[in-house]
């Protein structure tokens, strides 16, 4: 595995993964870049009907676009273009998005480390347009079971969207959270949005995908900037999705990775909530920007929210004891 790249320092302030590209994807990869001089499928059709298939899902129920966040920016341009959207608070990219396309942003604060459903609830309005659930929560981890999900669902309004975001599906361990294909089915006013770019390790070349009925995705699909996913980013989708096995065993090692982190954390006496993604959240007040600089003068980058804490992307062992190391100093907030 590598994860440096940032001078010396190990990258555990993103949510990316720090194994180098499977041998399969680096030769569709190269085959594609022997095409540069021409456009790329704007339909994607060599990835739309394998990625269908292992979806279960019907092809018109499924957009893909380049990376998870041009899906999502996609559905506030559709959707919400100078209405009202809400998600929970901290969240980066909802509301960078979300000022992009003069949205109002209702924010909404975490209860602890989880997403407050009845907050949210209490909060829709006649003008809201769209709701963001991260499933799991970045930047905590945490993740909305499904007992609690259908009764959210039951009571948002039928025209309201409520957009599941499981960038890091693959790192889900809790049976009791649900799979938001799933829901997808059972509710007309849900859409999901997953990514290549967590644990199929993709973050360089930006594909995602969403899945919702066709109302939906087709309004997906008319926001779209046109040929946005390359020929090179579609053939290394394409190729990691025959890779599946490989893929989940990385993602398995990731999660014990995960577990020791944050087993190591809570020996320390920190309060740590369990994490259904990539990352492990440390809440901290007003040390969080000071442990960010410790971090990241002993070679590791971790993310800082400022007065809140710090989320801490799961990579290689000697990253993840770096930062153990650091933690010991700070003792428990």
């Amino acid at each position: 595995m590598t994860g440096m790249g940032r001078g010396s320092g190990y990258r555990a302030d993103l949510n990316e993964s720090p194994f180098a590209p499977l041998s399969s994807v680096l030769v569709n990869v190269q085959q594609a870049a022997a095409t540069l001089n021409r456009y790329p499928d704007g339909r994607c059709a060599s990835l739309l009907g394998p990625l269908a298939e292992q979806l279960d899902v019907p092809e018109d129920h499924l957009v893909i676009g380049a990376g998870s966040t041009a899906i999502l920016q996609q559905l506030l341009l559709a959707r919400a273009k100078n209405g009202e959207v809400m998600y929970s608070r901290p969240s980066d990219r909802y509301a960078a998005l979300s000022r992009i396309v003069n949205a109002r942003a209702i924010e909404v604060p975490l209860r602890g480390a989880d997403q407050d459903l009845g907050a949210l609830l209490e909060a829709i309005t006649d003008e809201t347009a769209l709701v963001f659930l991260g499933n799991p929560c970045d930047p905590t981890g945490t993740a909305v079971r499904r007992s609690e999900l259908d009764a959210f669902l039951r009571r948002v309004p039928e025209n309201v969207v409520v957009v599941i975001d499981e960038e890091y599906r693959e790192f889900v361990r809790d049976p009791r959270v649900p799979d938001g294909i799933e829901l997808c089915r059972e509710w007309s006013n849900v859409a999901v949005v997953r990514s290549f770019s967590k644990a199929y390790g993709l973050a360089g070349l930006r594909i995602g995908f969403g899945v919702a009925r066709p109302p939906i995705a087709e309004s997906i699909r008319a926001a779209a900037l046109p040929l946005s996913v390359t020929a090179m980013a579609e053939a290394a989708a394409l190729a990691s999705l025959g890779e599946r096995e490989e893929i989940l065993a990385r993602a398995g090692f990731l999660i014990s990775e995960r577990d020791r982190l944050r087993r190591g954390l809570a020996s320390q006496g920190w309060d740590i909530p369990a994490s259904e993604a990539n990352f492990v959240w440390l809440p901290l007040t007003g040390e969080a920007d000071e442990f960010s600089k410790e971090c990241a003068a002993h070679g590791v980058f971790v993310r800082g929210y400022s007065g809140q804490g710090v989320r801490i992307t799961v990579g290689e062992p000697e990253a993840n004891d770096l930062v153990l190391f650091v933690a010991s100093w700070f003792g428990p907030a």
